[in-house]
């Protein structure tokens, strides 16, 4: 099993050959197949990683070389211009990301003419997400754009929202760009027949019951744990399913604390 830095130290040699290709996806499938593990995630929420799928994975690792290298640059340069910020570590990794798409076959250019023959017609667009669906389908596809302050915090969210949301949980299948240039991630999702929007009381019985508190004096949408914060929580994400009766989230701000 090659280890992160290993990896690092051949793209770094090599940028994305096909021998590092090879490497970042055999780190992938030990992940997948628990011979390998990310120090961030507990056991529990590994699960959340895995069914993300290979794709995921290989991104995060992408996401954390950018890091390491950009704030490696920046000690190099000693305490000139600090270290670096969270916009340029995005743009670092939307970067890279993007050169490892390419040579791996999982970047998709005129993405929503290509979604629409292959999953169906745009049957939604807001600003995190397009989303693409034909009637009879079990899944949506979606174009999910980041909120969060780096690309790689966006795939921790994907992980954390599949651990806390299995019903509803996202699998990675590649990247693209959007006509305004915005990096999106392209991911599949269990559709869910809404029977009617959750109510506050709903929601707030769902997600204590996954540990967590109100962080907004009952009136709010956000939500805390020891571990993570959760956000966005209102009505148009949490749908009661027309099959189970029950709350379902469909989308979320996720993150560490």
């Amino acid at each position: 099993m090659e280890s992160l830095q290993v990896i690092y130290d051949a793209i770094a040699a090599e940028g994305f050959s096909a021998g590092v290709l090879a490497m970042i996806d055999n780190y992938s499938n030990d992940i997948l197949y628990g011979k390998a593990s990310v120090s961030r995630f507990n056991l529990s929420e590994h699960a959340g990683i895995c069914t993300a799928g290979a794709v995921l994975i290989g991104a995060s690792v992408i996401a954390g070389y950018a890091r390491a290298s950009l704030e490696a640059s920046a000690d190099a340069a000693g305490s000139q211009g600090g270290r670096p910020t969270n916009w340029q570590i995005d743009e670092r990794q939307e970067q890279m990301i993007e050169q490892w798409a390419k040579s791996a076959g999982l970047w998709v250019e005129d993405s929503e003419r290509i979604l629409i023959e292959t999953f169906g017609p745009k049957i939604a667009q807001g600003a995190e997400a397009k989303v693409y669906y034909r009637e009879g389908d079990p899944s949506v596809v979606k174009e999910r754009a980041s909120i969060y302050s780096t690309t790689q915090k966006a795939l921790e969210a994907i992980s954390l929202h599949n651990y806390l949301f299995p019903e509803t949980a996202m699998h990675v299948i590649g990247f693209t760009r959007d006509s305004d240039g915005l990096l999106r991630i392209i991911l599949t999702q269990p559709y869910v027949r809404c029977k009617r929007l959750a109510t506050k009381a709903e929601i707030d019985e769902m997600v204590i019951a996954k540990g967590f508190r109100d962080n907004w004096g009952g009136q709010g949408v956000n939500y805390i744990s020891d571990r993570m914060a959760l956000e966005d929580m209102h009505p148009a994400n949490v749908f009661i399913d027309e099959v189970t009766n029950k709350p379902i989230c469909i989308d979320c701000i996720v993150k560490f604390v």
